[in-house]
């Protein structure tokens, strides 16, 4: 029996900071492994050389922020059999939605000399306001170990693997003392999904909420808590408006306070 044919990979960037497409690369020693699966089509930050689709899986980065771009993802899609959207850009909107709640121009006018050339939406959206996603994987940046495990697992045919559960249950994993008990840190790790590790609170600072909403959060109960220890609606406001502000229990949490 011959060997089995790869399956293409491509991956694609929208406004973004390249660094989940970094963390990609990061893989080193372990794409190795997938080598005898996948021929890497197209990845334009790692090569120039480029293989037509279409695609047996695409790796979206970054959100759609340009009529350019909502134009483009939805041939991205047409052109993909299965896709994956990574990071807090591509999944929520990433740091760029705080436009969201503001008016475009006003920020086009304070930064650029000449806002007449800026052609730009007035809103940030994740790519699954445009076009169907089969999977979406957080982290700002994304954690390279999850981003393994979901492209075999869609190599081979099978749901990923990766859990929902907050990073108070990586705190207790590494017998991390709770910083918001303990301190009085506010900290956004009881609604934020799992996958840094819990980096944050083991050096005692509170969560930023960089892997975004966990499944189900209870945002109301956590806004009252940090309350209780101090926190005024500005300072909430200004919690929940970060790396994932726009996506969805994030955003309404944000929105009760101001």
């Amino acid at each position: 029996m011959g060997a089995a044919q790869k399956q293409t990979l491509a991956v694609w960037k929208f406004a973004s900071c390249d660094g989940c497409q970094l963390s990609l690369l990061d893989c080193e020693d372990e794409l190795l492994l997938l080598a005898d699966r996948v021929q890497i089509a197209h990845f334009l930050e790692a090569s120039s050389a480029v293989v037509e689709g279409p695609y047996d899986i695409s790796i979206v980065e970054g959100s759609i922020t340009t009529a350019h771009d909502a134009e483009r993802i939805q041939e991205v899609r047409r052109r993909s059999r299965v896709l994956i959207t990574i990071g807090a850009c591509a999944t929520s909107g990433g740091i760029q939605a705080l436009r969201n709640f503001a008016d475009v121009e006003d920020f086009t006018s304070i930064v650029y000399a000449s806002p007449d050339y800026i052609s730009t939406l007035s809103t940030s959206t994740p790519i699954s306001a445009h076009v169907p996603v089969d999977f979406e994987l957080n982290g700002c940046p994304i954690n390279k170990q999850q981003l393994l495990e979901v492209i075999g697992a869609h190599l081979a045919g099978r749901r990923p693997r990766v859990r929902a559960h907050s990073v108070c249950v990586e705190c207790k994993r590494r017998g991390t003392v709770c910083v918001m008990v303990a301190h009085g840190t506010p900290c956004l790790g009881p609604v934020t999904h799992a996958g840094c590790g819990a980096i944050c609170p083991a050096y005692d600072r509170g969560c930023y909420g960089c892997y975004g909403p966990m499944e189900s959060p209870n945002t109301a109960s956590l806004s009252a808590q940090m309350a209780a220890l101090g926190a005024e609606d500005v300072d909430l406001v200004r919690v929940y408006r970060t790396f994932n502000a726009a996506a969805a229990p994030f955003r309404e949490a944000s929105e009760a306070r101001e």
